[in-house]
């Protein structure tokens, strides 16, 4: 299983930015992030892969932008005009599709929360 570790989390006023950063231990297709809100399920919120096909989440498209750098093995999202709904604890992920199932994944990063504000 490849490694994955993210970094960026933190809390932020609603309407202000975040980037996030995850470094995974291999090269992957295709990488993703999720996120998990208290009481809710996991959700796919963008995914891309190594040919620079991205899908998003309704919810944050517009907002949110996913980004890679092969040659650092790194997947970034930059999260603007956040609000409290955004509020999660956010995963990287790895995986052999271009997907936003929870099901398609194949490794997780630990998780870093990102709290947002009124």
């Amino acid at each position: 299983q490849v490694q994955l570790v993210e970094f960026g989390g933190g809390s932020v006023q609603a309407g202000g930015s975040l980037r996030l950063s995850c470094i995974a231990s291999a090269l992957t297709s295709y990488m993703a992030w999720f996120r998990q809100a208290p009481g809710k399920k996991r959700e796919g919120v963008a995914v891309m892969d190594v040919g620079l096909t991205i899908r998003y989440a309704d919810s944050v498209k517009g907002r949110f932008t996913i980004s890679r750098d092969n040659a650092k093995k790194a997947v970034y999202l930059e999260m603007n005009g956040l609000g409290v709904e955004d509020t999660a604890k956010y995963y990287c992920a790895a995986g052999p599709f271009l997907s936003l199932k929870e099901s398609d994944v194949g490794s997780w990063g630990q998780g870093t929360q990102v709290t947002v504000s009124s």
